[in-house]
């Protein structure tokens, strides 16, 4: 892949456009998603032809080499203390992802009409069409609501990594998480991001998680690997996220590197599916991010053959994608903020997928039923009621609600059941709700987790 528009560094904020919010030419959550074609990605998982096998993503928080983003060839990554948000450089808060070779690149983003300046240039820079070779990442500061002079920064955050780095800027992304409404401190950023730039390692993949995180307790990574016609293919990825966490996106920054031979519209429809069954399945507190972002990469470093939609090969790259993303999906619903626990509600018999999805995303947002899966509380009637109110259409008596193996709702009535299994099961760590609507052949699930007096301490004392 060869760079399609070596570009220069004026890009300025006139060219992002005048509004952070909603600006038309960014305003979607995804790029080209109408181009890329739909969400059907070639053969079903049971095609014979399928010859690639596919290993299970495992998630990493270790120091491990070559895990997370720097798991598949060519990546590597680089981290550095800036003190963004406090003015302590003692913890990491910059990140830059590197690739030894030019990739297709594509992203979703938020859909919150508020978007900050950094996935406005990302959009923007995505449109271009150039081949990516690096992403830049911060926390500590959303660079949000931040007016022209945060479209300004991202530019140069996107030209500083760019220079220590020997690229040209439009072949950089960048991506910020943390406080809205406050000018990033950009001597400290530039002095940070070239001493991430400086220390590239395959061995920092774990680092680069950590350094994105900002309420999250621990770093988020997971690989994968699948093999097409005898060579070795890997797919690596790392999240952030702990609150403000909602499908549409769901809020996050996360970012998905691999060394398969894919073309950049491929990966673009790849990448819309897989997130709808992933970060745009979990749930913490119903509200989506100014700053939700989640980029693949890939540059064909295995040398393996090029991936297609309706390939075999394809559809293993696929099967990883899906594996990493709902991994990562998943350790950010479990490290939510103040959670002691998570669940995952399943639907079945909706009419259609989407009125699955919506039934199982309402019971995975309702407070009620949070608070009752916090105090282990085996009331029912909290799911029923939420499924009611969620818009998918069903009768009564053809619903089947089970918690945790147990069936305590069918055909209208409560099951005589000893709920103390329940109880003990909502206990766990982690539990399951599976729902049967009764009205079709839809499907869908959603992760969520408890809700406790430790997300309100923690999002009441954010900036103070």
């Amino acid at each position: 892949m060869a760079v399609t528009e070596a570009g220069s560094a004026e890009m300025d904020a006139s060219e992002a456009g005048s509004s952070e919010m909603g600006a038309s030419e960014a305003g979607s959550s995804e790029m080209g998603a109408s181009e890329a074609g739909s969400s059907e990605m070639g053969a079903s998982p049971g095609d014979p032809a399928l010859t690639g096998s596919v290993g299970v993503p495992v998630a990493a928080p270790g120091g491990a080499a070559g895990t997370g983003v720097c798991a598949p060839l060519g990546f590597r990554a680089g981290t550095a203390g800036a003190g963004i948000r406090d003015g302590d450089p003692s913890r990491d808060d910059i990140a830059v992802v590197m690739s030894d070779r030019p990739c297709a690149g594509a992203g979703v983003f938020t859909q919150n009409l508020v978007k900050a300046a950094p996935v406005v240039i990302s959009q923007l820079t995505l449109r271009r069409g150039t081949a990516i070779h690096a992403v830049v990442l911060n926390s500590g500061n959303a660079n949000a609501c931040t007016g022209a002079q945060g479209l300004r920064d991202a530019l140069r955050m996107c030209a500083l990594a760019a220079g220590a780095l020997g690229r040209d800027p439009v072949e950089v992304l960048v991506c910020s998480t943390g406080v809205i409404g406050r000018p990033l401190p950009m001597e400290r950023v530039a002095d940070g991001l070239r001493a991430a730039a400086g220390s590239l390692s395959g061995d920092s993949g774990a680092a680069a998680a950590r350094a994105i995180m900002t309420t999250d307790t621990v770093p988020k990574v997971a690989t994968a690997q699948f093999t097409v016609d005898g060579v070795e293919h890997r797919v690596g990825g790392m999240a952030k996220g702990a609150g403000m966490i909602h499908p549409n996106m769901a809020t996050l920054l996360a970012l998905v590197t691999t060394d398969a031979d894919v073309a950049a519209p491929d990966l673009q429809a790849l990448l819309v599916e897989v997130a709808e069954t992933s970060f745009n399945s979990i749930t913490v507190d119903g509200d989506t991010s100014t700053n939700d972002t989640l980029f693949a990469l890939a540059n064909g470093a295995a040398g393996g053959p090029a991936l297609r939609p309706g390939d075999a090969g394809f559809l293993a790259l696929r099967e990883a994608f899906l594996g990493v993303c709902e991994s990562l999906a998943e350790q950010v619903v479990a490290d939510a903020e103040g959670a002691t626990k998570h669940f995952r509600v399943t639907v079945a018999g909706g009419r259609d997928d989407a009125e699955a999805r919506l039934a199982a995303r309402t019971v995975a947002v309702s407070p009620l039923v949070k608070t009752a899966v916090h105090g282990a509380d085996p009331n029912w009637g909290r799911v029923v009621m939420a499924l009611g109110r969620s818009g998918a259409r069903f009768s009564l008596d053809r619903v089947r609600v089970t918690i945790a193996g147990t069936t305590v709702f069918e055909h209208g009535a409560p099951i005589d059941t000893d709920l103390s299994a329940v109880v003990a099961a909502l206990q766990q760590p982690r539990s399951e709700i599976d729902i049967d609507l009764g009205a079709g052949d839809g499907h869908g699930h959603a992760w969520g987790c408890d809700l406790t007096a430790g997300y309100v301490r923690i999002n009441a004392e954010y900036t103070t």
